[in-house]
């Protein structure tokens, strides 16, 4: 029973150790600021270009900051699972070639998530407790998402 357990335990190690092997693409430009950034794209006061760099850019743009485990194999599939989940539904990199309408709507999702606490994610804010978003940075974020959305439906 032991060298059964022992070949069974041997075995799951070999199969974890070639799980390493496979590496996606990381979700980076590198630092670059695209013109269609939404920082580039609209003027963000400091605090809630903070409040977006900590809960938001991980998921939902094009510079994702990978932490140490990022480089064990299941946990970077899943990481990426989401990041792709996330950029799929919005993507702050792109934001520029969104159109307004589509801007508006965004903005006005991104408002009813926060507000129902559905974002950022809990399996995201479980180990990135800085990204948990207090009563004055959702009282921000959501001032300023107004004042943008705004400013949107002037131009509309």
């Amino acid at each position: 029973m032991k060298r059964f357990i022992r070949k069974i335990l041997f075995i799951g190690l070999i199969i974890f150790l070639l799980m390493q092997l496979y590496q996606p693409a990381r979700n980076s430009d590198y630092g670059q600021v695209l013109p269609i950034h939404i920082s580039k794209v609209y003027p963000i006061p400091k605090n809630i270009q903070t409040i977006l760099k900590t809960s938001c850019y991980d998921c939902h743009s094009s510079n994702t900051q990978y932490p140490w485990y990022s480089y064990i194999q299941p946990a970077r599939t899943f990481m990426e699972g989401h990041i792709k989940e996330g950029k799929e539904n919005l993507n702050f990199s792109q934001w520029g070639s969104y159109s307004k309408r589509k801007q508006e709507n965004k903005l006005d999702r991104i408002a009813k998530q926060i507000k129902a606490n559905q974002m950022p994610l809990a399996s995201y804010t479980l180990i990135h407790k800085d990204a948990v978003l207090n009563t004055v940075q959702k009282e921000q974020l959501l001032n300023w998402i107004e004042k943008v959305s705004d400013s949107l439906s002037k131009i509309n």
